[in-house]
């Protein structure tokens, strides 16, 4: 892949990481209740948990492109135009971040496993990453080794991203909990949701 296109991955996996979910929803709940301590398990977790969603997601695509190139196609004319309707549902979301925090004594090994829980067997992950990824696969280069570089791409952003929300939990927690700060986020990355699905669609059309 060109490092263009690896570079428009990193920044649109950037932003769309840092839009809160039921996975940051459950990181911010044990920040709040016990500190910056549940941090790491809670970031292994979530990147195991994303991994197994976009291991299942590639292996779908990988069949889908090996079966009929007008077929792909077609999934990211429908991956963009759902890009574009995730945009305009998170643009009308509302700001608060309904994180109750969690004092229960939990285990490390536990918090890992309810975090990757959260994350891998969230439809929305699974539904996400096969409306996102095929936006930047060229199906002309070999799969696997955009699959790898991808997949590794996101998985360090995504553990970054944890860390940073339960640091910011545990320190800063009126940040968190604040609604206006979350609606300018879900704005944010809502525009750039529709952004990212328009110039899809945009050059999509200039291709063809």
């Amino acid at each position: 892949m060109t490092f263009e296109t690896w570079l428009a991955f990193t920044a649109a996996s950037a932003v769309l990481l840092v839009i809160p979910g039921p996975t940051i929803l459950l990181v911010v709940s044990y920040a709040l209740g016990q500190g910056w301590r549940p941090a790491l398990p809670m970031a292994v977790g979530v990147a195991l948990g994303d991994f197994t969603a976009m291991t299942l997601s590639l292996l779908g695509l990988g069949a889908l492109l090996a079966a009929s190139a007008t077929l792909f196609t077609a999934l990211k004319w429908a991956g963009a135009a759902y890009l574009v309707w995730l945009g305009i549902k998170l643009w009308r979301a509302g700001g608060a971040l309904d994180a109750k925090p969690r004092t229960d004594a939990t285990s490390a090994l536990k918090m890992l496993g309810h975090a990757w829980l959260v994350t891998a067997l969230n439809p929305k992950s699974l539904t996400f990453f096969i409306a996102f990824l095929p936006q930047f696969i060229d199906p002309k280069l070999a799969l696997l080794p955009q699959v790898v570089v991808f997949a590794a791409t996101f998985l360090i952003l995504a553990f970054a991203n944890v860390i940073t929300y339960a640091l910011i939990a545990s320190r800063a927690r009126s940040v968190v909990q604040s609604p206006r700060t979350m609606r300018v986020i879900n704005r944010t990355g809502g525009s750039l949701l529709i952004g990212a699905g328009v110039a899809t669609v945009a050059l999509r059309a200039g291709q063809g």
